[in-house]
């Protein structure tokens, strides 16, 4: 199968060089994926913003939430940990991938408070 490729929709998409998705056999791997499109600081539905872009990225290469095997959240204030997590759960919550939430010193746009990556696997 040939590389598939979802095109970010980011301010930095063309300075970077660099797909939302990226589709190769099996594997899709989906790009640090930030709000872009919400004017929100609450990180709770920033998080839903981020997952739902990923959700659109997978559906545009075959996938879905059910394929993913890991997921990457990075936050810039450690306290809004449960606030992500939550709307991680609601995606992720019976699918169970590996995951990781790491905490920087900063995104690329101050008002993100939140960037979510993910791995999926196709059967």
């Amino acid at each position: 199968m040939e590389r598939q490729f979802v095109p970010a929709i980011s301010p930095q998409a063309a300075t970077v060089g660099y797909s939302r998705a990226v589709r190769d056999g099996r594997h899709i791997h989906v790009s640090g994926t930030a709000p872009i499109g919400t004017d929100s600081s609450d990180p709770y539905i920033q998080a839903q913003r981020c997952l739902e872009i990923i959700v659109d990225a997978l559906a545009a290469l075959g996938a879905a939430p059910e394929h993913v095997v890991r997921t990457r959240v990075y936050l810039v204030d450690a306290a809004d940990w449960e606030a992500v997590g939550r709307a991680h759960g609601e995606v992720f919550g019976a699918i169970k991938p590996a995951s990781a939430f790491v905490v920087v010193a900063a995104l690329l746009d101050q008002a993100w408070r939140v960037e979510i990556e993910a791995e999926a696997l196709l059967p």
